[in-house]
């Protein structure tokens, strides 16, 4: 896994988006956002250092959901941590959410989002 502070971050709502990554990147991230389904696949599939991270809403708009944004990114790196927020029940987590992952409901504060990526990665490292 690349560095332990590299966040790929996917939200289509631009108030969510610009708030949680300023938390995030205040408390020592680097953090790359996209916008889109699309957006975060061609960051998963780039030449650049893998994520260490992936934070995506599960409904992004018009192409791949963050159900199938979160696959994708097991594909590539079988134990990278993945949390899903959403603004809807949560019901289908259980079924489409890869195995490992964390669920986290709107409206959340940024914090909460830093202490799912703190705990999934001490995770990861005691695995390794």
């Amino acid at each position: 896994m690349s560095d332990e502070r590299s966040v790929l971050f996917v939200e289509d709502e631009d108030l969510i988006r610009e708030a949680t990554a300023d938390e995030l990147e205040d408390a020592g991230y680097d953090v790359v956002v996209v916008d889109s389904g699309d957006a975060a696949l061609d960051a998963l599939d780039g030449d650049a250092e893998p994520f260490s991270v992936l934070v995506t809403d599960i409904n992004l708009g018009d192409g791949p959901d963050g159900w199938e944004t979160g696959k994708r990114a097991r594909e590539l790196d079988g134990e990278i941590p993945v949390i899903y927020m959403t603004g809807a029940s949560g019901h289908e987590w259980q079924d489409k959410g890869v195995p490992n992952s964390v669920l986290i409901a709107k409206p959340f504060r940024p914090s909460e989002i830093i202490a799912a990526i703190a705990r999934l990665l001490k995770k990861v490292v005691r695995r390794s």
